[in-house]
């Protein structure tokens, strides 16, 4: 299992992936999920992979190689034809694996995240999916996700705003996200990579793993589970009120075994 997420902000973006990988409940593994390509000055995209490791790592391989080449992502004019680019290359390794997993029940199962500028375009993040279509990160929905999504989402609907959340902050939302993900899912877990890019900077110059022993990501998570339950300590208790009215009206669907 694999959780990765994109933020887009006024002042740029913050991609986060976890590193974890398993085939069945004994062949755990870490593999980083986050693959970067950059001519300096010029370009630069973030491209987070979820799905089938076999899969993901054929397209990752085949854009890597065509960007060495300077071609494909080293060539597109727009951030949209990179992201057709990455949708072209899946579609391609579903054309020669696609038919074969199916034979076998296997489920042709990728999702990518594409981030990051080119030239004067203003930063942009994709999602892309299965079948090779891309999905554009908007300011009304600020932020993209993949892979094990449920957990990670709440605190970024109730937090994430593109006018209003610097970078910094996004940086909090995106750890707290993926520590969410990691305490209700066991299949998603450490190193965590992250990467921050500001707007127009055309390299990539902040850039970090967390380990699971990291002392930055400890303190984030133990005062955000103190502040929580601080917070609720806080809320004003519930007034049920009395019972009788709602039996007597037919509004609850209580049953009561008679005597």
């Amino acid at each position: 299992m694999t959780y990765c997420l994109g933020i887009r902000t006024h002042e740029g973006l913050v991609l986060a992936s976890d590193s974890r990988t398993n085939a069945g409940i004994d062949q755990i593994n870490v593999c980083c999920k986050m693959h970067s390509f950059v001519v300096p000055g010029e370009r630069v995209f973030s491209v987070l992979s979820s799905g089938s490791l076999s899969l993901t790592q054929s397209i990752v391989t085949r854009i890597r190689q065509e960007f060495e080449q300077g071609r494909g992502l080293a060539g597109v004019t727009t951030f949209y034809d990179a992201a057709r680019c990455v949708g072209r290359h899946i579609r391609e390794i579903s054309e020669i694996d696609r038919a074969a997993m199916e034979r076998d029940n296997i489920a042709f199962a990728v999702s990518f995240l594409v981030g990051g500028q080119i030239g004067d375009e203003p930063p942009q993040l994709y999602m892309i999916y299965a079948q090779g279509n891309p999905l554009r990160c908007t300011r009304s929905a600020p932020f993209l996700q993949i892979g094990e999504t449920k957990y990670g989402r709440p605190i970024l609907d109730r937090g994430i705003r593109y006018d209003d959340t610097s970078l910094e902050q996004a940086v909090k939302y995106a750890i707290i996200s993926l520590d969410s993900t990691m305490r209700s899912n066991v299949a998603v877990g450490p190193p965590i990579d992250m990467l921050v890019y500001r707007n127009d900077e055309l390299a990539i110059r902040t850039y970090r793993r967390f380990q699971p022993d990291d002392e930055g990501l400890f303190g984030i998570r133990s005062q955000w589970e103190q502040g929580l339950r601080s917070v609720i300590s806080t809320l004003p208790d519930i007034d049920f009120g009395s019972p009788g009215s709602d039996l007597e009206n037919g509004s609850t669907c209580l049953l009561a075994r008679p005597r």
